[in-house]
């Protein structure tokens, strides 16, 4: 059996965010509560969007098999593929790394890099969002601006697949 190397470049990281926090905490006490109210409004705003992208995990990984993933988003993924990932992306909701780990798995399994370009590409058109768009910019310029960036997701999506190519 194949043993995988565990990257802990992330835990190395978290431990010296936290020895920094106390070292400032001790040195300037002052400085840190409000450092401390901050990250905790964070959480408060990014805690509903923890909890929508783990209940997908946990859907995903029990009733969406690999050979599922590999058919609707793998390298013959065809025109629904595309419109998958671009409707994902515009109905995802939160801050795109969010998703970093789903979309990790979903790659793990599978999944074209195009299609996970397509939709980190569209997370910037938020529905929510686009009666404001429109009231500061106007129909046409909503429409083209919606337009050119789902179109744009493919065409990036498709170059980075070609320069991953090159670069195996």
């Amino acid at each position: 059996m194949k043993s995988k190397k565990i990257n802990k470049t992330g835990w190395y990281f978290l431990l010296v965010v936290i020895a920094l926090y106390v070292i400032i905490g001790i040195l300037k006490p002052e400085t840190i509560l409000p450092s401390l109210k901050f990250f905790w409004q964070i959480i408060k705003q990014i805690f509903w969007v923890f909890i929508i992208v783990f209940a997908l995990f946990v859907i995903i990984n029990y009733f969406i098999k690999p050979k599922q993933i590999v058919k609707y988003l793998g390298k013959k993924a065809g025109i629904k593929g595309w419109l998958m990932a671009i409707i994902g992306g515009i109905i995802s909701i939160g801050p795109p790394y969010m998703w970093y780990p789903l979309l990790k798995e979903m790659r793990k399994h599978g999944t074209r890099n195009g299609l996970l370009v397509a939709f980190l590409y569209n997370w910037a058109i938020k529905p929510a969002l686009l009666p404001l768009l429109i009231f500061y910019f106007g129909w046409i310029f909503t429409i083209v601006l919606t337009l050119v960036m789902m179109v744009m997701s493919i065409i990036q999506g498709l170059v980075v697949e070609k320069l991953l190519e090159i670069e195996k």
